[in-house]
């Protein structure tokens, strides 16, 4: 097991949903470098690694459940797949960065989201991770910095 695998293994539902976003951003980040750097090669792999975690977080919507937030997550996703498609064929750094920043705060809501013991009971039942299903305490270690105010916003 690796490290990214171990400090996922007690992450609850909603926790590795923000592991996606902070994937989702690096990956837009390395597009967005590869533009300045006019590397075609690198722009197209970063693109299309941003590309496959949309998708799937877009397959994991459940809308029956969902409804209206999972409905307005998928208009999200839409349009940041068509945002992020548009940068990388424009070759524009700065196009990127407005995806990037529509997903950060995308992605904060999540954070507050997991800081919630409650929004993880919430979820439904096939959304949990396998220790969530089971009813075992998940132990969240907190972050050294978290009740910290870092004066910016996403």
């Amino acid at each position: 097991m690796n490290y990214q695998e171990q400090a996922l293994s007690g992450a609850t539902g909603v926790e590795l949903i923000v592991a996606l976003y902070d994937g989702w951003i690096r990956f837009l980040y390395r597009a967005a470098a590869a533009c300045d750097a006019d590397d075609v090669i690198e722009r197209r792999y970063a693109v299309k690694r941003a590309l496959d975690i949309l998708m799937y977080l877009e397959a994991r919507l459940r809308p029956d459940i969902g409804g209206e937030p999972a409905k307005a997550l998928s208009d999200f996703y839409a349009a940041m797949f068509t945002m992020t498609l548009e940068a990388s064929h424009s070759g524009s750094s700065e196009e990127m960065q407005k995806v990037i920043a529509c997903v950060r705060n995308v992605k904060e809501a999540w954070v507050v989201v997991a800081k919630d013991p409650a929004a993880n009971r919430a979820l439904p039942r096939e959304l949990r991770t396998s220790a969530e299903r089971r009813g075992v305490p998940v132990v969240v270690p907190q972050h050294p910095t978290a009740g910290l105010s870092i004066g910016w916003s996403a």
